[in-house]
């Protein structure tokens, strides 16, 4: 299968540019871009260690979060949350570009290489990965998450597992990353980067945060749109 490639390019105002790509297994979605050969003392993973994650400080040495941002962080540690920046992104056969605030840009990007970092409270989000929507609303979002959630479901069944109908579980996984963004914020706070970085990733927080309150409120709104589902007649 044919290698995934996202590439971000950011057009700042006063004519700086930067531009990062990630390529990705086509199967897997493992990340196909070499690590960093030095990486800094704060990608370690026994710095600022989240509380909950399940990887031994004696067989991994590094937080594979912090190692697949640090090229983003190096690079847009002096950018603040406020630039304007103007931002293209080519996915597929697509581009899309948009005018957005630094942290904007950088929340999306950095939403792509949090799915598929090797972190494992974020490995479920994969499949939001493979279908990425850049600048996706908070409807959007859930819209996806839900779908890619009961998708999941259904090859469980297909697997004779048991089901999940009441999406806690989806719950349960946002509830595991807001406390993987925690922990990557405080790392790179301790870097005493500008806001740009960390404020992206309190964007990304801010979505996560709020599926337990507005997840079911959207998907009650959607539901009209399903009608048509709930009332067919499904042959046996």
């Amino acid at each position: 299968m044919e290698a995934i490639n996202y590439q971000y390019r950011f057009d700042f105002e006063n004519g700086r540019e930067e531009v990062f790509e990630v390529h990705l297994d086509g199967a897997t979605l493992d990340p196909l871009d070499p690590l960093p050969q030095r990486p800094p003392e704060w990608t370690r993973l026994n710095f600022q260690k989240c509380g909950h994650c399940p990887l031994d400080n004696l067989e991994v040495f590094f937080c594979p979060l912090a190692l697949r941002l640090l090229p983003l962080i190096e690079r847009m540690g002096d950018v603040t949350s406020i630039d304007n920046v103007k931002v293209t992104v080519a996915l597929d056969d697509r581009i899309i570009t948009r005018s957005a605030s630094a942290q904007e840009g950088i929340s999306s990007l950095m939403g792509i290489i949090t799915a598929t970092s090797g972190c494992p409270h974020t490995v479920f989000f994969k499949p939001m990965a493979r279908f990425h929507l850049p600048f996706a609303n908070t409807e959007e979002t859930f819209y996806r998450a839900a779908s890619m959630y009961m998708l999941g479901q259904y090859y469980r069944w297909q697997a004779g597992k048991n089901v999940d109908m009441e999406l806690d579980g989806l719950l349960d996984f946002y509830a595991r990353v807001s406390a993987v963004n925690k922990g990557i914020a405080d790392r790179i706070r301790a870097e005493r980067r500008e806001d740009g970085t960390v404020n992206a990733i309190v964007l990304l927080d801010m979505f996560v945060k709020s599926m337990p309150m507005l997840l079911k409120e959207t998907l009650s709104e959607l539901q009209p749109l399903f009608h048509p589902y709930v009332e067919a007649e499904l042959t046996p």
